[in-house]
């Protein structure tokens, strides 16, 4: 029997699901212990999904994140009460979890964009706290988060859809559990691509995952790194839209005017 226990994750990316928008989505999604983003959302849709399944956020940006204007007249830059995986790594509920943000860059003035030699060196950024985790832990990461996808694995034909030559490495040097990204939209079956241990899956527009970990208050089993088993469940046909969807009171007009 085992000893651990199973977390269910809420991956979503570049594309808002009505159905996930509206407070019955509680009732046939639950339970949710994290929500995971990999950008190109609106602020107060991530906001709604946090509070309405009571999870913690974590999330990188995505190249057409921009600055929000409330109708308050504040502006937001990122989900309040959310944390940025861009460039870290944490530890969250007997997981390790790290992330890059941001696609490749097609225009010379493009909000979290990056040519492959910029996120080779924020990749290598990483490499310490990775070493250091696989030292302490007996494993580097379990779920790395991005935008864009891997060279080659999963990415599209055109430059702005191109993958990362330095995520493939990360995956092939750091060997994650799952490799989460969106940036690329489709319809039909759903890019899941194994490289080695890892599972490379396109999470657009969401996808739930069931990961069993084991219990994080047990210290040698934190230092020998056990991981527990694995599930990924598709997400399948979506529920029928309701006829009315909740919008939280501060939800974003449009991108701030001069902040792009």
């Amino acid at each position: 029997m085992s000893d651990g226990r199973r977390l269910r994750i809420l991956a979503v990316s570049d594309q808002v699901v009505e159905t996930l928008y509206t407070p019955q989505a509680r009732e046939w999604l639950s339970p949710i212990h994290l929500i995971l983003s990999c950008g190109d959302l609106p602020y107060g849709y991530l906001e709604f999904l946090m509070e309405l399944f009571n999870a913690p956020l974590f999330y990188v940006h995505g190249n057409h994140d921009r600055p929000e204007l409330l109708f308050d007249g504040r502006v937001r830059h990122a989900p309040e009460g959310g944390q940025n995986l861009d460039g870290t790594v944490v530890w969250e509920q007997g997981l390790l979890l790290s992330g890059l943000e941001g696609s490749r860059r097609y225009h010379p003035e493009g909000r979290y964009q990056y040519t492959e030699e910029e996120m080779w060196l924020r990749a290598f950024r990483l490499v310490p706290r990775l070493l250091w985790n696989r030292q302490r832990y007996g494993r580097a990461v379990d779920v790395f988060i991005a935008h864009a996808p891997p060279r080659s694995i999963g990415d599209g034909p055109d430059p702005a859809h191109q993958g990362f030559s330095a995520f493939r490495w990360l995956i092939r040097r750091f060997r994650p559990r799952y490799f989460l990204h969106g940036h690329l939209h489709f319809h039909g079956r759903r890019s899941i691509i194994p490289v080695g241990p890892t599972l490379v899956i396109n999470v657009f527009p969401y996808y739930v995952l069931e990961i069993e970990v084991s219990d994080v208050g047990n210290d040698e089993r934190k230092r020998a790194g056990g991981r527990g088993g694995r599930r990924s469940i598709s997400t399948g046909p979506l529920p029928g839209d309701a006829a009315e969807s909740h919008r939280p009171p501060d939800r974003a007009l449009e991108p701030a005017a001069g902040l792009r």
